[in-house]
């Protein structure tokens, strides 16, 4: 079983100097969406390309999927 990491998109914010807060905002994003991130929850792959969009990157620099011990 693989679940969804959201680690590289915080080493990636990290890196160039943004909050996750304004990350969000900068994307047009919820706070509930940022709340499902920070769990590590599933998001759409709409909020997905948001955030893509405004960090100008890839979806392999914002999420991964790792494995688990299910």
């Amino acid at each position: 079983m693989r679940k969804v990491s959201y680690l590289p998109l915080w080493h990636l914010l990290l890196e160039r100097g943004m909050t996750k807060s304004q990350m969000r905002i900068e994307a047009g994003l919820t706070t509930n969406v940022l709340a499902n991130m920070n769990k590590g929850q599933h998001i759409s792959m709409e909020s997905l390309i948001r955030i893509c969009d405004v960090l100008d990157c890839e979806l392999k620099d914002v999420v991964e999927l790792v494995k688990t011990e299910e």
